[in-house]
């Protein structure tokens, strides 16, 4: 086109010179004017093409992305509770005085006396004798009247006054970098690569505090503030035809709908927000029913037991299976304005855990103090399979957008339990069954003008409701995996279109102990219970951001 505009301009200022020379060979002022507006011109266009012809030949890969800075404010409530640690402790240490002295010790100050006055025994005590399975053994051969008493005379001394806690300011620097290439007709590329940090900590690697976001694994080192290094994030191809595709790499597997709104972005990733917000290598085949209909098979790996884990060194009945994802995905209508997706999905032979790095203050097993160090957890069991179903349906009217969601969980445990626990057990239970369930309401608006957007949105899981989201990007803990209320409120006001603000309010009230974590069992929050680490039973956050998108 441009060459072709070149050609013509060329053309017409030949004519025009020719005719002037024709006509009279003394230029007028008016023509040598039009003469030198065309030549510049021709310079112009020159400059245009040069420009086009080397964005072709060099820039191979489009990018994109945006920045965005955070304030956040946490006020925290913590009810009463037993500390489950410091009665691990007191019981390894009461089985240590049993074993010593052949009877059970009047007080804890006896047994403080008798490890004070055989230090050296106590210490290869913990050592070369406590295990988990050594642990589990002992408590055996007590009847269950006495287990009970003997944890019911150390249950006073754990306990533990409620308390508040707050951060008043937490800020936090988010920079993704969007990847998008053309491969050939027939194959695209997409990648995104991500920083995430609070402000004063590029360690990448947390103090655990109970929450799954304090431990660093393969599904949140992009999604929650981890350090200053850029991470893949996303990496794939997709290999399509009319009718099919193939997918293949790290998935968009993060900010599916309907989390998408309260983010003020389009859709971001393939699954069912509510019910799998999460990083994993994988691959899916879909199919393109209509323009508006489509239908995926997805497949993914959450742990890989026999790379990096010492697997080859042991013994067949140590050795763990993989975890494998699946799940069928169908958006059975989108449009524009319509949304209605459904989805199926199954984690199988899961872990207690997944291989990360964290910093332990206490060992789980014997309730002692650790010193702080970086330390690799590696998971040592399978602990049974988990599965979901769950829809949302999306809706636009005018300047109105609403959605619902409703999520259902199940639990097929293994008769296996760990030293954190079994499948929505305690170290000491045998896990059964168990069902869960979680629904997500909410609705925005956008005023005239489409520079400001008011948002409010609530969801509300129970006490056995699980999910898969902990890469879900609400900092301390993901609203969705709740077992409880949230209640969110939100504004944005677009400055321009690629600068923003937003403010936020979320309040969570929780009902049950263990939001995220599919070892250990729910404890009610309003009882006292028994806890292995102190656990929010509300909490407040404010939220002032701004982001830049380019």
């Amino acid at each position: 086109m441009f060459r072709k505009t070149l050609a013509a301009l060329g053309i017409a200022l030949l004519c025009l010179t020719t005719v002037g020379f024709a006509a009279d060979t003394t230029t007028t002022q008016e023509q040598q004017e039009e003469i030198d507006k065309l030549q510049q011109e021709v310079k112009d266009l020159k400059k245009r093409v040069s420009k086009n012809e080397m964005k072709t030949g060099l820039d191979r890969i489009n990018f994109t992305g945006d920045f965005r800075f955070e304030a956040n404010s946490f006020d925290m409530t913590f009810d009463d509770y037993y500390d489950g640690m410091a009665l691990q402790r007191m019981l390894v240490d009461t089985l240590f005085y049993f074993g010593a002295t052949g009877m059970p010790p009047q007080s804890p100050e006896d047994v403080g006396n008798l490890i004070r006055e055989n230090y050296g025994d106590y210490l290869y005590y913990l050592n070369n004798v406590v295990t988990f399975d050594w642990l589990k053994n002992a408590m055996g051969q007590f009847p269950p009247e006495m287990q009970e008493a003997l944890l019911g005379s150390l249950l006073p001394y754990t306990y533990r006054e409620g308390y508040d806690y707050k951060n008043e300011l937490l800020y936090t620097n988010r920079l993704r970098l969007q990847l998008d290439a053309k491969v050939s007709d027939s194959v695209d590329f997409s990648g995104r690569l991500s920083m995430y940090k609070a402000w004063g900590d590029s360690t990448g690697v947390q103090v655990f505090n109970g929450q799954p976001t304090s431990i660093n694994i393969d599904g949140t080192t992009a999604s929650v503030p981890n350090s200053d290094i850029l991470r893949v994030e996303r990496a794939y191809f997709t290999w399509h035809s009319p009718k099919f595709y193939l997918s293949v790499g790290r998935r968009p597997s993060t900010g599916g709908a309907p989390l998408n709104l309260r983010a003020n972005e389009p859709r971001g990733g393939t699954p069912l927000g509510s019910a799998i917000n999460y990083q994993f290598d994988g691959a899916t085949l879909g199919w393109h029913i209509s323009d508006k209909s489509t239908v995926r098979l997805c497949y993914g790996i959450g742990y890989e037991s026999g790379f990096g884990n010492g697997d080859v060194l042991k013994s067949p009945g140590d050795r763990l299976e993989d975890a494998v994802l699946f799940g069928v995905n169908w958006d059975i209508y989108n449009t524009e304005d319509t949304f209605l997706q459904v989805q199926l999905a199954g984690a199988f032979d899961v872990t207690d855990g997944f291989n990360g790095l964290v910093v332990l203050p206490v060992d789980p097993v014997s309730g002692q103090d650790v010193p702080p160090f970086v330390m690799r957890y590696t998971p040592s069991a399978n602990l049974g399979d988990m599965s979901w179903a769950g829809v949302v349906f999306m809706q636009r009217l005018g300047g109105f957008d609403f959605f619902g969601s409703l999520n259902y969980s199940n639990t097929d445990p293994n008769d296996v339990t760990t030293p954190f626990g079994g499948l929505m057990s305690d170290p000491f239970e045998m896990p059964t069954s168990q069902d869960g369930y979680m629904y997500y309401l909410g609705g925005r608006y956008t005023f005239p003008g489409g520079k400001n957007n008011i948002g409010i949105e609530y969801n509300h899981g129970s006490e056995y409701w699980i999910n898969f989201a902990h890469g879900e990007d609400s900092l301390f803990a993901a609203k969705t995996a709740a077992r409880g209320d949230v209640f969110e409120v939100y504004y944005f006001h677009n400055f321009s279109k690629r600068f923003m603000l937003k403010l936020d309010y979320m309040h969570y009230d929780y009902n049950y102990s263990g939001s995220g974590w599919h070892i250990g069992a729910p404890k009610d929050l309003g009882s006292t219970p028994i806890l292995g680490f102190a656990t929010p039973s509300k909490i407040d956050k404010f939220l002032l951001g701004l982001q830049a998108r380019f």
